[in-house]
């Protein structure tokens, strides 16, 4: 009895002072969480130095980020599918002025289809000028006013020049073609012109004659009509040196145009124009010649005129209009003017 209770005793203090058999370690093994075999050991880790800074908690990983797209050059052209931005207008920019042609013809048709009512529109029209070519505008009103005042102003002498006129070399009798014969032979019209022009010449011998007309012979190319005039009036003993010829023109317009071409050129002694054609053209040819001086400052005058007596009447304020539009710039309108081809409703009619 002593024997057992002294074996007991000593079981129990071998298991107080080892704390493990056979059993127990086995179990203790088993739970123990195994370490890799490549992990360091702990005396192969660095322990950390005082300045280390202490480590934080990796933060959570993120979706990458989308890759900015790579810039066009800025040479590069727009995609043909977006639309190109449109420029806000400026309220307080000028509305974009008209080419003067435009508002010539709109101003000069307007006169020729309305007459004296038109003229609040006409003062609209010069205005518009003015707004861009304050000299031009200048030169239009003086135009537009001498259109106005030319059937009360310019009479038609007939046969030949008035008494009063400079006879010296400044003066320049301008003697306006008329169309040829196919062959190239002058009419009878023209040669009418022609003999007011050499009653003229006579009565003013120091003065210069200058004939004015191209090409209109269907069937000779090479006549003109102030070729035809220069040779006629030569042979009625007019001196060579007093005659000009231009050659070039196939409107009144043109005659204007080309004959101070030359003039300005080769005779700036002339100062004075006396214009010589049939009655009822005299007063479109003063008017153009004189618009057209008035269009370059050229430093000359108008002075006169003479025609030869037809049954004609007066060209239309039409024709007028397509001379002046003409002598803007704009020969296709002219033209359909002289031919009755112009849609004169064009513009609105006035109030």
């Amino acid at each position: 009895m002593k024997h057992g209770i002294c074996w007991l005793l000593a079981g129990l203090m071998l298991l107080s002072l080892g704390g493990c058999g056979p059993v127990a370690a086995e179990k203790a093994a088993a739970e123990a969480t195994p370490v890799p075999s490549d992990a360091p050991s702990i005396v192969d880790v660095p322990a950390p130095s005082a300045d280390a800074p202490i480590p934080t908690a990796a933060p959570t990983p993120t979706a990458a980020p989308t890759a900015a797209p790579t810039p066009l050059p800025t040479d590069t052209p727009a995609p043909t599918d977006t639309p190109a931005p449109t420029a806000t207008p400026d309220p307080t920019a000028a509305p974009k002025s008209r080419p003067l042609v435009e508002i010539v013809e709109e101003m000069a048709v307007y006169y020729a289809r309305d007459g004296e009512r038109a003229a609040e529109k006409v003062r609209e029209l010069l205005s518009e000028i003015a707004a861009a070519d304050p000299d031009g505008a200048g030169k239009w009103t003086e135009i537009m006013d001498r259109w106005k005042t030319l059937d009360e102003r310019i009479s038609v002498n007939l046969a030949v020049l008035p008494d009063g006129l400079p006879d010296t070399d400044e003066l320049c009798i301008v003697v306006l073609g008329y169309s040829l014969n196919a062959n190239g032979s002058m009419k009878p019209h023209l040669k009418n012109r022609l003999k007011v022009a050499l009653k003229s010449a006579q009565k003013y011998p120091n003065a210069y004659i200058l004939c004015t007309g191209g090409g209109t012979a269907a069937r000779k190319k090479s006549a003109t009509e102030a070729g035809q005039m220069s040779a006629w009036l030569k042979k009625q003993g007019v001196k060579k040196q007093r005659i000009i010829v231009e050659k070039k023109s196939h409107t009144t317009a043109q005659n204007a145009r080309y004959s101070l071409d030359i003039l300005l050129k080769d005779y700036p002694q002339v100062k004075y124009i006396a214009v010589v054609s049939g009655d009822y053209h005299v007063r479109v040819g003063v008017m153009l010649f004189e618009a057209e001086i008035i269009l370059r400052d050229a430093p000359m005058t108008v002075v006169s005129n003479a025609g030869c007596k037809t049954s004609n009447k007066d060209l239309s304020t039409q024709y007028r209009a397509g001379g002046l539009i003409e002598l803007a710039g704009n020969g296709k309108a002219a033209h359909q003017l002289y031919y009755n081809r112009y849609d004169m409703n064009k513009y609105p009619p006035l109030p």
